[in-house]
């Protein structure tokens, strides 16, 4: 019989291109990655890797086999769903991955309710960038993923995977709270040319909000700070002299020197839980999708199978 592991690191280096890649991917040494696939050779009988260079390849067996693993996975998740409804309880380690301000205002806010409705569940999170949430989410080093869309465009997802939107992530400007912006209702970009700015670092969803908001602007703001850490940017508009763009999501509790004042129109972007189909009916899985969405996990039951 196949080794199921071994099956996923073959699968995770045809996704990543390379024995390192995949060794990061799965949370392994790159040497473990390599024990696996060759106890998985002698076990089909045939060699599923070749070395070019420095890197390895699959060959065609082993293309053959990563072709038709997704219906193995999907096997598997079925089988252990199955048993987890028969015993009547939310259970095991369910694998999170999701992107940095995901993790701090929207998981861990839910972690001690749902370690009140189910003791016996554990929530393992790795932090990743939507993207590599999502690749994941497809190699099988996930069981479920929070991914944000950029700019409005949503995130390309794998095939085979179904999504949920969670969770509305709004953006705010942060001001001294002796600015003269401080007490307004709510600003826009005409309000705030002439400020100067510490913002995320380009490439990010933070800073496309930030350039959008001086879309048609006579001028260019006046940048001062590329910062991608927000409770650093929030250090610096304390300091004085700057003001900044940061999502709800991102913020901790803000101190009596700072004000936030929403943004017309306001900068926001959707969270999405995504998992594999063949997963949905994981007890545990619905019930951690349930409480990110903000439905109480009591609600969910114990080990009762959402409709």
């Amino acid at each position: 019989m196949l080794d199921p592991q071994a099956l996923r690191a073959l699968a995770a280096i045809s996704l990543t291109g390379s024995v390192a890649g995949a060794a990061d991917e799965l949370g392994f040494t790159a040497s473990a990655v390599s024990q696996q696939v060759k106890r998985l050779s002698v076990q089909v009988g045939v060699p599923l890797t070749a070395r070019v260079g420095r890197g390895v390849v699959l060959t065609p067996a082993g293309q053959a086999l990563v072709d038709a693993a997704p219906e193995v996975f999907a096997a598997l998740e079925r089988a252990g769903d199955a048993a987890r409804r028969r015993s009547a309880t939310v259970a095991g380690t369910l694998r999170l991955a999701a992107f940095s301000t995901a993790v701090r205002g929207l998981v861990t806010p839910r972690l001690p309710g749902l370690a009140a409705a189910f003791p016996a569940l554990d929530l393992a999170i790795d932090e990743l960038d939507p993207a590599e949430a999502a690749s994941a989410l497809s190699s099988g080093a996930a069981e479920l993923a929070l991914v944000h869309d950029m700019d409005g465009v949503a995130l390309p997802l794998p095939t085979g995977v179904r999504s949920r939107a969670v969770h509305t992530d709004v953006g705010d400007v942060i001001v001294r709270s002796d600015h003269p912006l401080a007490q307004r209702r709510s600003l826009t970009g005409r309000d705030l040319v002439g400020s100067t700015w510490v913002t995320s670092p380009p490439g990010t969803a933070c800073h496309d909000w930030f350039q959008r908001l001086f879309v048609g602007a006579e001028t260019n703001p006046r940048v001062l700070h590329r910062v991608d850490d927000f409770s650093t940017q929030l250090a610096l508009v304390e300091a004085g002299g700057v003001t900044a763009l940061i999502p709800r999501l991102a913020r901790p509790a803000l101190p009596a020197s700072v004000r936030a004042v929403p943004v017309e129109p306001a900068p926001v972007r959707r969270v999405d839980a995504v998992w594999r189909a063949s997963s949905e009916s994981n007890p545990a899985l619905l019930a951690v999708i349930d409480a990110l969405a903000g439905e109480s996990p009591a609600a969910t039951g114990s080990g009762v199978e959402a409709s």
